[in-house]
């Protein structure tokens, strides 16, 4: 008995662009300013303390009916028109947020849909202050990979909804708006290797809070059976993480990159915490003609939304250069972690 087979097929893979860049940006920051005095009586506390602890001074907050999706649709308009780009030329959109409150749908697709980008695919991450450095690197890969020839990637938190603003530990430090930028392709490299990972092991380091388990064992007889589970950190395990291991991390990205430190036309790092910044300044050995981003002190920290936010503000204020070498990097709950060199929009 004789049997014949099919001659193999080759399977069609796309063709992407050799490299990718970010030609727009864009960002969105609510209207309502938050001082520190605001805060200081919940939590027994001072404006001085507040800022020797964090550098905070103020932090913006969103209207009560101002959502996640509200604030990355204005953001992502902007960048469509820095860019140059009608929205239905978008084949991907990626938000990276933690605080868009329904665990399905994704906000991603609601802002495709307003922006008029359908049927981009459109998904969201979820890697909290480290997302939109992930999110880079994802459409990075998409653009030359071939699965889209641009990438809207926003980067968008409304924290106002997940902070207690009775928790001495967190009440100051968080706060709302949105930045994103378009990936298109280049003719040369403009995004550098991203360097990135977690630590499972402090997975309850940084974590929205567990309304049965955190409830205060001097609350009310009569206080609600839960509590709204807000965001909530042990902040020295913090500080000490993010100072001494993610200066080695934004070390591996210029090193991967190729570029030195005296190469840099701007240091972007996550804006958790002004001393946070200061120490990677200095373990980094970075030259005083860097500047760096020190959006923190007006914006609070507003997570995934924080590092577009504060590369948006140094390009509009002329504190860097577009087409200058930036490096970012992105650090938080999970404990997770990205970092990349980028030529600025």
């Amino acid at each position: 008995m004789t049997t014949t087979t099919e001659p193999q097929r080759t399977i069609l893979t796309p063709q992407g662009a050799a490299y990718a860049r970010l030609s727009g940006i864009g960002a969105y920051r609510p209207a309502r300013v938050v001082t520190n005095h605001e805060l200081v009586d919940a939590i027994e506390s001072s404006d001085e303390w507040i800022q020797g602890r964090s550098g905070i001074v103020t932090r913006r907050r969103a209207a009560p009916d101002e959502s996640v999706v509200d604030m990355a649709e204005a953001a992502s308009r902007q960048a469509l028109e820095h860019a140059g780009l009608r929205a239905d030329q978008i084949g991907a959109v990626i938000v990276a947020t933690v605080t868009h409150p329904f665990q399905t749908p994704a906000a991603a697709a609601l802002l495709a849909y307003r922006l008029g980008a359908t049927p981009a695919a459109a998904f969201d991450i979820s890697v909290a202050c480290a997302g939109f450095c992930h999110g880079v690197s994802l459409a990075h890969d998409m653009v030359r990979g071939g699965s889209a020839e641009h990438v809207l990637v926003v980067g968008v938190e409304k924290l106002s909804d997940f902070t207690d603003l009775d928790d001495r530990g967190s009440a100051f430090i968080f706060g709302d708006g949105a930045g994103a930028v378009v990936v298109s392709p280049s003719d040369v490299p403009a995004i550098g290797p991203t360097v990135w990972g977690s630590d499972g092991e402090q997975w309850d380091t940084i974590r929205q809070r567990d309304s049965w388990l955190d409830m205060r064992p001097d609350r009310p007889a009569d206080a609600p059976e839960v509590l709204w589970p807000a965001i909530v950190m042990k902040g020295q395990a913090v500080f000490r993480w993010a100072v001494w291991k993610m200066a080695p991390v934004a070390q591996e990205a210029l090193d991967r990159a190729g570029v030195k430190a005296e190469d840099l036309s701007a240091f972007i790092p996550h804006q958790a915490n002004m001393r946070i910044i200061d120490s990677m300044i200095k373990a980094l050995k970075l030259p005083a003609h860097v500047p760096v981003a020190r959006d923190v002190a007006d914006m609070g920290n507003t997570s995934a939304a924080s590092v577009p936010l504060a590369m948006e503000r140094m390009l509009r204020e002329g504190a860097a250069p577009h087409g200058g070498l930036a490096l970012l990097i992105g650090f938080g709950a999970g404990l997770s972690y990205a970092a990349q060199v980028v030529t600025l929009p």
